[in-house]
């Protein structure tokens, strides 16, 4: 089987959790994610199985949409509700001040990634050094903010929203900043993952609807490579190049058809009807090629 399943991660276990769970469920070791959340964090995982592992890194690259709630007036050390508080504020922030600083955080923004968290800092992960009680210097990443939506604020300290963002968007980093650009402090005390990309919470399979599946039923949760990959476009190729395209040679076509298509553009490849991986158009000495990247069949 060869893949991805649209998995609901319940809060209280890891990702690699339920990577280990779906590959002793599916008698694989070549199953990943495409995009972790923490233990304290709920909602869609996508996770790749069999060859679907080789498109990870697209998978990784999906934009994701949340629901979360920032709570002001306290500060963390983890930034979310997980961590031992560092400071407190009785400020009360005003419905408008609320509103105008939100809209500030849409767009491009730089976060500075927190202590706690996978990035590595001289060869060790930033929260190993952050147990240790140890700080260090961290260079702000971009992050790009597509919606940040107020669902609703509560006593004027609990602001529930909804944000669709770029990979990459730490929430917990997004919660602390609003309530300094508030003059207060923020933590995230909730998050669910409602999206990754096209890979919608409504669809996805709970840990236990997967592991009552019969063997032979295991097949009807897994999405298609193909499928999966539905951001991206297609390429048909003629049929007497079906072993060509699988043997990874390139194939020449006229400029007429450069048109319609783009140069170096990543699209999934189609021939006999059947997926065969992703490919892009290159050129070379005024000749112009389908070149196969990644075989996927």
């Amino acid at each position: 089987m060869n893949g991805t399943i649209n998995v609901f991660k319940p809060t209280g276990i890891t990702s690699h959790q339920v990577v280990n769970l779906i590959r002793k469920k599916f008698k694989t070791k070549k199953v990943g994610h495409g995009g972790t959340l923490d233990p304290d964090v709920s909602g869609v995982l996508v996770i790749a199985v069999g060859k679907g592992t080789k498109i990870s890194q697209y998978l990784l690259a999906l934009d994701k949409e949340y629901i979360g709630e920032l709570t002001l007036g306290i500060e963390t050390d983890t930034q979310d509700r997980t961590g031992k508080v560092l400071n407190y504020s009785n400020k009360v922030v005003s419905t408008i001040d609320i509103e105008k600083t939100f809209q500030n955080y849409t767009g491009w923004i730089e976060q500075i990634p927190p202590m706690y968290s996978a990035l590595r800092h001289n060869g060790k992960r930033l929260y190993e050094l952050a147990r240790e009680g140890k700080v260090v210097e961290r260079e702000p990443r971009k992050a790009y903010i597509e919606s940040l939506d107020i669902l609703s604020i509560e006593d004027n300290r609990k602001i529930l929203f909804k944000t669709r963002c770029s990979k990459g968007t730490y929430i917990r980093t997004l919660c602390d900043d609003i309530g300094k650009s508030l003059n207060t402090y923020g933590y995230m005390s909730y998050l669910i993952r409602t999206n990754v990309g096209n890979f919608h919470i409504s669809d996805s399979y709970s840990l236990e609807y997967i592991n009552n599946l019969e063997e032979e039923e295991l097949n009807s949760i897994v999405k298609p490579i193909g499928e999966s990959l539905d951001f991206l476009d297609s390429i048909y190729i003629d049929n007497k190049y079906y072993n060509n395209i699988i043997n990874g040679v390139k194939i020449l076509i006229n400029e007429d058809f450069c048109k319609n298509h783009s140069i170096n553009t990543i699209y999934k490849i189609y021939c006999r009807n059947t997926f065969i991986g992703l490919g892009r158009i290159i050129a070379n000495d005024g000749n112009f090629f389908i070149k196969i990247d990644r075989v996927l069949v």
